[in-house]
């Protein structure tokens, strides 16, 4: 394998250190716990959001922290879930009083080390805690990592509405609340055209021949709905959306909040070029596109390929989507 890094077992550490060179007047990183918290302190009465898991997903989640986001984030190993230390220190460590908000992708270690770190931070500081776990991925019903849907992109929207409704003071009631809408109003689909190559591992997840894609992909290399011929973005746009459309409603007067995002090795070229044929779908079918994001968020190390997010939106979800947000991954507003 062919990557920028020192010793594969050093990885998730330096990059962490990287993290902190880079942003050091937005972001504050605990090594010792790999946790990624915002420059400024936690506001009495604010909601806390901690989210987190496994590293190779960049920006997601650390590049998520900041104003408007996340408060906090656990990086794992490359693709394997941070240990409940790391997430009961995180939610210690943002509880402003308002209590804290666990944002969980549906992956059985993700779901049962947050779900441990929430009794500990109970047990040991009398910190409130509530969850939300997303399970937006259209593709498979169980993976090799999950028990029901795998949480993806949906995540990403979910951080930045929900991160903007902690801004304005909302409880954690009506956060935990929100975040339950959103999960439950987000649908995603993906697909690879290469594999990844974990840096421990050395060689590649998985075979795809030159001439081949797996539709239906999941953020580890998990197995996709099928593998098939390569075929044009139009064809491909089609496939994605089909299963994604089929699933929920998204038409209204509001429409959708629509995510094209890259898998780590696919370029902007071609995400914009897919994200126009994704647009003429929807326009055919009826859904209005209130706002929309193109780019690499949510990711699976170099793989090539890309997902999309379909959220069902209203009013308030929009005006939280527009509200100001400052972190590495994302910023507007400010």
């Amino acid at each position: 394998m062919k990557k920028l890094i020192n010793d594969p077992a050093d990885v998730v550490v330096e990059a962490l250190r990287g993290m902190a060179a880079a942003h050091p007047d937005r972001l504050r990183v605990d090594l010792e716990n790999r946790v990624v918290y915002r420059r400024d302190p936690i506001r009495a009465g604010k909601v806390g959001l901690v989210s987190g898991g496994g590293s190779g997903h960049e920006p997601m989640h650390g590049g998520l922290v900041g104003l408007g986001m996340l408060d906090a984030a656990c990086a794992g190993e490359v693709f394997t879930s941070p240990v409940p230390d790391q997430m009961m220190a995180a939610t210690k460590q943002v509880d402003g009083g308002a209590g804290v908000l666990h944002i969980v992708k549906n992956y059985t270690g993700d779901v049962m080390n947050f779900e441990m770190a929430a009794e500990l931070a109970a047990a040991e500081a009398g910190t409130e805690v509530q969850s939300v776990v997303v399970d937006d991925d259209v593709a498979v019903q169980d993976s090799l990592y999950t028990a029901g849907r795998r949480g993806v992109g949906t995540t990403v929207l979910l951080e930045k509405i929900v991160g903007a409704a902690a801004e304005e003071g909302r409880s954690l009631a009506d956060c935990a609340a929100l975040a339950t809408q959103v999960a439950e109003s987000g649908r995603s689909m993906g697909m690879a055209l290469t594999s990844c190559t974990v840096p421990a591992a050395g060689k590649p997840t998985f075979d795809l021949a030159e001439d081949e894609m797996e539709v239906g992909i999941g953020i580890h290399g998990e197995p996709g709905r099928k593998r098939m011929p390569m075929a044009p973005a139009k064809e491909v746009a089609e496939m994605l959306l089909e299963p994604v459309l089929a699933d929920l409603d998204f038409t209204g007067d509001t429409g959708a909040i629509v995510m094209m995002n890259g898998m780590g090795g696919t370029p902007l070229l071609e995400l914009y070029l897919m994200y126009h044929e994704v647009a003429q779908i929807l326009e055919k079918s009826g859904v209005t596109v209130a706002r929309n994001l193109v780019g690499n968020y949510i990711t699976s190390l170099e793989m090539a390929g890309c997902s999309v997010t379909l959220l069902r939106a209203d009013d308030d979800l929009v005006g939280l989507w527009d509200a100001p947000v400052n972190t590495p991954g994302l910023r507007w507003g400010v």
